[in-house]
Formats: structure tokens, C-alpha cells, sequence
């Protein structure tokens, strides 16, 4: 595979992890741009951010399917991806740094307890929240006899599509409203995004291949979905915790939250129009972690507008529950 690599001296795997960590932390830097330009509010954390984080899976999803792959290896990642996400992404930076204060002078009285959105309404959030239990719902009712059919892969793309077009709207309505339009540079940020992807897809190509002919160990095509989980998940890790130490909540809640709806439903259903899907044995531990997890978030932020640190370090031990019944066993 790729054979101008070998030529090039550069078939390592070491060189081709960062690869990929170089094109995804560029896509996050570009994409963050573009949205200042014209994506700013509600998308961010939904339309933007995704592609942000989300491409090494999607990527992941198109490379098995070339090299037919199981499916199981897909779930696998995607559950990993999106429960370390919403429990140790976001639970972990704010158990160890808080929320932080608002110093914002519009204040008229300063409160007591610091909290993520002083100012509501709150409601993207909220929604996307919403969208992690419905999107989640959707993958574990679709789940027949332990498998994810066509049909299922149907209609978990159609769900994805349409909360795709919601928030495209939603964009285009805001830059009518405050008279934004997109600036002359997003030719060169879609041409610099284009050879991202390429990176990323050779980089995951290669890796995949690599991790596929070894048969035993840590590093093995048994524990494929976990490895590609992890590093698909760690420019979000960078992200989160830079931002959790930094004291700005919101954006560590926007770039995890957003992510998971690249991988349930958009990767889960596109595999499952090529190929039936087995799931996992522990396919529903990971589904009732991250309703329990969206549900958590939600009641924390309606009620106080915060994450307490007790809640932060409950959602840290519930991944660690999830890598015992994934892993331990």
C-alpha cells in the first residue's frame, strides 16, 4: 500500500502517527478559522467542530470498508470515540480546573457559583445533548439480533443528514441576519483541507494495514477498534484540556459534544450501507453510558449551569467502568 512511501523511506509507523496528528491539529486550526469567518454560534460545536475531530473516523469507516474490514471494528471505534468524549473529555479537565469565573462587565451582580453560560439562553447545547440521546437511541433500536442492517444504515445517515441541514440554516439565516458573508479566503481553507484529508487518509491507510498483520500483543488487529478510538480521539483530548486549563468550559463542551455525531450515526450508517454490522458484546454497556452521560450533562447544566467537579470525577470512574467491560474481560 502506497508504495511511493517505501520509495521515500518514510514507511514508518512512527512518521505516519504524526502525520496524522499534524494534519488533524491543522484541519482544527483551519476550521476554527473558517468558522470566525462566517460559522460562528450554534455551529461551531455542531457543523464546524465535527469535521474537526471526526475525519480520522470517518476515514477509519472508508479504509475498512476498502479492505473489508468488520464491522465490529467500527462500532468498536465509534464507541470509544464518543464515550471518552462525553465522559473523560469533558469530566476530567473540569474535575481537575473548574469552570472558571465570568469576568463579563454586562454582569449586574456577581454570583456565587461560576458557571459555564452565565448569560443564557443555553439552548445549543441543550440540543445537542438532545441530539446525543437520539442519535444513540437510534443506533441501539436499529441493533437487530445484534446486528446493523441496511435498513439501520438508511436510517441513521438520514438522521445525520437532517441535523446536518438544520444547522446549515441555521448558519446561513445568522450571516443574513448580522450581514456576514465568507471572505476570499475559504478557497485556500478548503484547498488546505483537502490535503488534510489526503494526509489523514494515507497516515489511518497505512496504520490500519500495519496494526492488521500483527497478530498478538497490545499493538494487534485484535484490538484494532481501541487503537484507531484512541487516536482519532486524541486531537480532541489536546483540545480539551488545553481549554480546561485555559478556563474556558464552553469550548471543551462544544468540541466533544459536537463530535459524536460524526461517528453515531453518520460512521456506523455509512458502513452499514456496504456491509451488515455485528456489534460487539459490550455494544450495550457503551450505549447505556453515553445516554447516562448525556442525561447527567443535561440536568447538570439545566439545574446549575455547571458541571460540579464531583460530577466531572463520576463521569472519569464511568470510563474507567467502560474500559474494564471493553478491555478487562
Amino acid at each position: 500500500m502506497f508504495p511511493w512511501l517505501e520509495h521515500a523511506g518514510l514507511a514508518n509507523p512512527w512518521f505516519l502517527l504524526g502525520l496524522f496528528l499534524a494534519a488533524s491539529f491543522l484541519m482544527i486550526w483551519r476550521l476554527e478559522a473558517m468558522a470566525a469567518e462566517g460559522f460562528e454560534g450554534t455551529a461551531l460545536g455542531t457543523l464546524v467542530m465535527p469535521y474537526c475531530t471526526g475525519m480520522g473516523n470517518l476515514i477509519f469507516v472508508v479504509v475498512l470498508i476498502q479492505q473489508g474490514g468488520p464491522g465490529a471494528d467500527v462500532v468498536t471505534n465509534c464507541l470509544v470515540n464518543n464515550v471518552t468524549n462525553l465522559t473523560l473529555l469533558v469530566g476530567l479537565p473540569l474535575a481537575l480546573w473548574g469552570v472558571g469565573r465570568d469576568d463579563s462587565p454586562r454582569r449586574p451582580e456577581p454570583v456565587e457559583k461560576p458557571v459555564l453560560w452565565p448569560h443564557p439562553p443555553y439552548q445549543d447545547v441543550v440540543l445537542t445533548l438532545g441530539a446525543v440521546l437520539l442519535f444513540t437511541g437510534a443506533a441501539w433500536a436499529v441493533t437487530r439480533q445484534s446486528r446493523i442492517g441496511l435498513t439501520g444504515g438508511v436510517i441513521l445517515v438520514a438522521l445525520f443528514l437532517f441535523w446536518q441541514a438544520f444547522h446549515v440554516v441555521e448558519v446561513l439565516r445568522a450571516n443574513r441576519d448580522h450581514k456576514r458573508f465568507i471572505g476570499p479566503m475559504l478557497a485556500v481553507n478548503l484547498l488546505l483541507l483537502m490535503v488534510c484529508s489526503y494526509a489523514i487518509y494515507v497516515s489511518t491507510a497505512w496504520l490500519v494495514a500495519w496494526v492488521t498483520s500483527i497478530k498478538t500483543g497490545w499493538i494487534s488487529v485484535k484490538y484494532l477498534g481501541w487503537l484507531s478510538g484512541w487516536l482519532d480521539v486524541l486531537p480532541n483530548a489536546v483540545l480539551a484540556f488545553y481549554y480546561g486549563w485555559r478556563r474556558q468550559p464552553q469550548v471543551v463542551y462544544t468540541s466533544q459534544i459536537g463530535d459524536g455525531h460524526i461517528c453515531i450515526p453518520l460512521c456506523l450508517g455509512l458502513f452499514a450501507l456496504c456491509r451488515p454490522i455485528v456489534v460487539p458484546p459490550f455494544f450495550d454497556l457503551g450505549v447505556l453510558l453515553l445516554c447516562f452521560a448525556a442525561l447527567l450533562h443535561l440536568i447538570c447544566i439545566r439545574r446549575w449551569g455547571s458541571l460540579p467537579r464531583g460530577i466531572g470525577w463520576l463521569l472519569t470512574c464511568a470510563y474507567l467502568l467502560f474500559l474494564y467491560e471493553g478491555l478487562g474481560k
